[in-house]
């Protein structure tokens, strides 16, 4: 019998009136979100396609584990497979502290290859007398984060019976880990690279839910001021993302001296965009209702997209600062875009915001040219000015489940390959 067992670990938390309930953080999960499967009966290991992968995977490629496996069933054992699905807090804590004190905010450039090779990240001793100021021991931050590398996905014994294990369960054990080791440690840096931007954009997550507020205020604005609802419309939702770009990076380690730099650009773009969204009753009351949209539309993602453009700038010279301390091997310059761009797109929101931003003024076009009676309805026009932060959070939620996913499906397509190999093989 194939069984799925699920458990976490969370703190509880009281919550306010409605409204502050929206800008509250989920409780976090300290020990991390897991998921078991379970295989209890020796029948089981004769149908292979209703085994979890994990264990067809061993299985194929160490047919001598059967018996071995039938044994621990036959003494009223089972087999299980965890999956870890949020990285622990204490792992993701580690990953900003050593980011922050030593990688100049950057994860792509050491994370992946400490959890798959074992490679330290280089570390400067000005970095560790600078983190033992604020008593932070680096090593003892990466080493935690090795501790829990192969904490992801594994095999484990259930003795509900209180049997008791023998040394052979702890040998099998030790030899099913050692089988799918090389192909989860992909696994977990898709999965503590994830969770690390999640975690960061935690707050901005948190602010996109005020987005609610915008529909109504427009709304009203539209029957008494109607320029005026337009540019409320089209920029709170910019104002909004830029206070959760602001905390996201300030997340990732950003001083507040160097996010005050970005208003330099972000206030005349602003008031590019405000103007632009004030002068589109214009355009209707001229009946040119697809240049409307389309100034609409990029009013409303103006200020959004800049903020991205930004980010990504800063994040080189985040990767510049690395290469000039010989943490990483000189680059073109061209490398060292896109090596920010990497950076910066480890938040799935970002992927969708330049998504939306570029399907805003389509789509305010197209509403505007074919629902002409929407131009003024503030529900209408308070969608389409969040078109791109819509876009972004739809992004996350995806990106969470591919996730999720990703591993089965890689360990699927390596199955069928194997199993094409030794097929062809027998002909």
């Amino acid at each position: 019998m194939l069984l799925h067992r699920s458990g976490s670990k969370t703190s509880s938390g009281k919550f306010g009136t409605a409204f502050f309930s929206l800008f509250r953080s989920q409780p976090r999960p300290l020990a991390g979100v897991y998921n078991i499967q379970v295989v209890s009966l020796q029948e089981e290991l004769d149908a292979p396609v209703s085994l979890p992968k994990e264990l067809r995977y061993a299985l194929f490629n160490a047919p001598s584990l059967k018996e071995r496996l039938e044994s621990v069933l036959q003494n009223g054992k089972a087999i299980g497979v965890r999956t870890v699905q949020k990285t622990p807090e204490r792992v993701l804590s580690a990953i900003n502290t050593v980011s922050q004190f030593s990688q100049h905010k950057t994860i792509v450039t050491w994370l992946p290859a400490l959890l798959i090779q074992q490679k330290l990240p280089n570390i400067l001793r000005s970095d560790y007398e600078r983190a033992r100021e604020q008593h932070v021991d680096l090593n003892r931050e990466i080493a935690t984060i090795l501790d829990h590398r192969l904490e992801f996905k594994k095999f484990m014994i259930i003795d509900d019976n209180h049997v008791g294990l023998t040394s052979e369960d702890t040998s099998l054990i030790a030899d099913l880990n050692a089988l799918i080791t090389p192909i989860v440690l992909k696994h977990v840096v898709s999965r503590m690279t994830f969770d690390n931007a999640d975690t960061r954009t935690e707050i901005a997550q948190s602010i996109l839910k005020a987005l609610l507020i915008i529909g109504p205020i427009t709304q009203v604005l539209e029957l008494y001021t109607r320029g005026f609802g337009k540019i409320f419309a089209a920029s709170m939702d910019d104002i909004l993302s830029e206070v959760a770009e602001l905390f996201a990076l300030r997340g990732s380690g950003f001083a507040w001296k160097q996010l005050v730099q970005r208003m330099k650009i972000l206030v005349p773009v602003f008031a590019l965009a405000s103007y632009g969204a004030y002068h589109v009753d214009t355009l209707i009351a001229e009946n040119h209702l697809a240049l409307a949209g389309i100034l609409f539309g990029a009013s409303a993602v103006a200020l959004s997209l800049t903020t991205a453009l930004q980010s990504i700038r800063m994040y080189k010279q985040c990767i510049d600062a690395l290469i000039a301390e010989e943490k990483l091997p000189p680059a073109s310059s061209v490398r060292r875009w896109l090596l920010a761009l990497r950076q910066d797109f480890t938040n799935p929101a970002r992927l969708g915001l330049f998504t939306g931003a570029f399907v805003s003024p389509i789509a305010a076009m197209i509403v505007f040219i074919g629902l002409p009676f929407l131009v003024h309805n503030g529900w209408a026009l308070a969608i389409l000015g969040t078109a791109e932060t819509l876009t972004a959070g739809s992004f996350v939620v995806i990106a969470r489940q591919l996730n999720a996913l990703r591993f089965q499906i890689a360990l699927s397509r390596l199955l069928s390959r194997q199993f094409e190999f030794h097929g062809s093989r027998n002909l």
